[in-house]
């Protein structure tokens, strides 16, 4: 019986593997005809390729990538994006040192200081900003006056915002009168602004200081570091 070449995998694998997407995003790249194969254009799912294949996808041609996990801590004033069209500053500035490609998971806005997790794992990308897998984020939030307990409630039972119901995993006051503390796992743009702005309250600051099982213990504002074998298999197992 002729043995399979154990080098070789399936083609989504090998697409998700470049960094560009998810295994589910490159079936999709693949039936639009967007993969080409040693030249020839491929649109049936299931081919299995090797690293000597020549694999083409939108016209580039793409390479596994080793894995790549880079947990920032964003001060204030950076903007979650590559380029700026303004010139403004991006968060890729304080990446010094990293060559590899490397995308942000989720974002966070111009004002909001902390957590932002980047990777070229396209996999565990979708995973972590899907809402189905309710990855637990923590923010500190600091007002511009003291929440008062009616708002508190109003929160934890959902409010209206932008025609949906939002509903917050945990909010909690702390010993700071004007802090609060909330989790929430959704990942609509500023929708941590919103809620407070939708009661009349002015966030002054706001900080991520968890994000699945990360958190910000030894990392100073403006610095990163790479994530040990120990997070990001944690990370992983996220179901």
């Amino acid at each position: 019986m002729k043995k399979s070449n154990s080098k070789e995998v399936r083609l989504n694998k090998f697409i998700s593997s470049s960094g560009i997407c998810s295994r589910r995003e490159a079936d999709k790249l693949i039936e639009k005809g967007l993969v080409y194969i040693n030249g020839k254009k491929c649109d049936k799912l299931g081919k299995k390729v090797s690293l000597k294949d020549k694999i083409k996808v939108k016209g580039k041609e793409i390479r596994p990538e080793k894995k790549l996990y880079i947990l920032l801590n964003k001060p204030k004033d950076f903007i979650t994006t590559r380029k700026d069209e303004n010139n403004r500053k991006t968060v890729y500035e304080l990446l010094k040192g990293i060559k590899e490609r490397i995308s942000y998971v989720g974002r966070l806005d111009r004002n909001t200081t902390g957590l932002l997790l980047f990777t070229n794992d396209g996999e565990l990308s979708k995973k972590l900003t899907h809402p189905s897998h309710k990855v637990k984020k923590i923010y500190l939030v600091t007002l511009n006056i003291e929440v008062n307990e009616l708002d508190i409630k109003k929160i934890r039972e959902g409010l209206n915002i932008d025609n949906e119901k939002i509903i917050v995993d945990k909010i909690f006051k702390l010993e700071k009168k004007k802090e609060v503390g909330i989790e929430i796992h959704i990942g609509k743009n500023r929708i941590v602004r919103k809620i407070f702005e939708t009661l009349g309250y002015k966030v002054k600051k706001l900080d991520r200081v968890l994000f699945g099982v990360l958190t910000k213990k030894n990392l100073p504002r403006g610095r990163w570091r790479k994530l040990n074998d120990n997070e990001i298999q944690m990370l992983q197992k996220i179901r």
